[in-house]
């Protein structure tokens, strides 16, 4: 598995606990920044990684800022994303099981860093399920390239 992943300045730290565990977990990634301390936009952070997913340039995105809130948006205006905020483990499996989400999203100032890499190892180890929810996905990307 490869992921990309990517935070604006307001999730920084937790990117960096991320990474760190991603390569605790041997999980190939490419790390898409931000190094800064000023304020950036998270659009440019969000979109990239969204586009290296739908690309097959890796498997999964994962995406920080302050609430990931903005990040979660921007990341699934990009057809064929299917990205989840997600700040609790219940969810991170969830999603995965029965959304087969591509991009996690979390913020920095709503969960710690151990949290954090609770949710991620979660998620990346959490397989789809298949069967019924394979039928609402598949609307999903109907929808999507009916309204392309």
């Amino acid at each position: 598995m490869k992921v990309a992943i990517a935070s604006d300045h307001g999730g920084i730290t937790i990117r960096k606990e991320i990474i760190s565990l991603l390569e605790e977990m041997k999980v190939e990634y490419v790390d898409l920044g931000c190094e800064c301390d000023t304020s950036v936009d998270y659009p440019d952070y969000a979109l990239p990684v969204a586009e290296k997913v739908v690309k097959g340039e890796v498997d999964r995105g994962i995406l920080v800022c302050g609430t990931g809130i903005g990040m979660s948006i921007a990341a699934n205006k990009v057809k064929g994303i299917r990205c989840a905020l997600v700040h609790d483990t219940f969810s991170a499996k969830a999603t995965r099981e029965h959304n087969n989400t591509n991009i996690l999203a979390m913020g920095e100032r709503v969960i710690g860093p151990g949290l954090a890499r609770e949710i991620v190892r979660i998620w990346l180890n959490t397989p789809f399920e298949g069967g019924r929810h394979e039928k609402r996905i598949n609307k999903i990307t109907s929808y999507e390239l009916i309204h392309d």
